[in-house]
C-alpha cells in the first residue's frame, strides 16, 4: 500500500485535504492525524473490518479495545449509553484528553471492543482531528499511531518510521502539545 503524507496548518483551515481524509475514513481505509495527546491511527469505528484493519497495521491483540474518538460530547449517545457521571466530566473536561469507558451501544462492532460490553468514548481538543471527525460523520477508532510495543507518537516523522506503507494516509499536524496519552475513567 502506497501511504499518502499531506501537511496541514495544526489549527485546521485545509478544508481539501480534511475532505480526501474523510473520505478515506467512510471508505474503510485509515488516517493517521494528530490529536493534542499523541497521533492516532483512525478508521470508522462502525466498521469492524476497519477495526480489524487497525489491529493488523499496528500488529496489536485484537482483544485489546480501541477508543472511539467523536466531534462532541453529546455525539456518544449514538455510540453508547451515556449517564449524569458522563455529562458532569464532559462538561469539565471535553473536548481535552480524557476517555470515558461506557457501556456500548449495537452501533460499534465487537472488533472495536475487544469483545468487551464496554466502549470508551473521546472527544479530542485537537482542530485538525475535530475537523475530520466532522468531515467523516462516523466516529473514529483510533490507537496510538505505532506499532504495537513502541513508544506513542508525538510527531507524524515518528508516524511515517512506523506505519508507511501500512495505512493510507497520514497527516502532519505539527506536534502533540500533550505527549501521553489520555486519562481513561471507567
Amino acid at each position: 500500500m502506497k501511504t499518502e503524507i499531506i501537511t496541514v496548518p495544526p489549527l485546521g483551515g485545509d478544508k481539501a485535504a480534511i475532505e480526501k481524509a474523510a473520505g478515506i475514513i467512510r471508505r474503510g481505509g485509515l488516517v493517521v492525524f494528530p490529536t493534542e495527546t499523541v497521533y492516532g491511527i483512525g478508521g470508522n469505528a462502525t466498521d469492524a473490518d476497519a477495526a480489524r484493519a487497525i489491529y493488523e497495521a499496528k500488529g496489536r491483540p485484537s482483544d485489546n479495545p480501541l477508543i472511539i474518538h467523536i466531534a462532541n460530547p453529546e455525539d456518544a449517545e449514538a455510540y453508547a449509553h451515556t449517564n449524569d457521571t458522563y455529562y458532569k466530566l464532559a462538561r469539565q473536561f471535553m473536548p481535552g484528553p480524557l476517555t470515558v469507558i461506557l457501556p456500548k451501544k449495537e452501533t460499534i462492532p465487537a472488533s472495536v471492543t475487544g469483545g468487551l460490553d464496554t466502549v470508551a468514548v473521546r472527544c479530542p481538543a485537537h482542530p485538525v482531528a475535530r475537523a475530520l471527525i466532522e468531515a467523516a460523520g462516523v466516529p473514529i477508532a483510533a490507537p496510538s499511531a505505532n506499532r504495537s510495543g513502541k513508544p506513542s507518537p508525538t510527531l507524524a516523522s515518528h508516524v511515517i518510521e512506523d506505519l508507511d506503507g501500512r495505512v493510507d494516509m497520514i497527516i502532519d499536524g505539527g506536534p502533540s502539545e500533550v505527549g501521553l496519552e489520555s486519562t481513561i475513567v471507567a
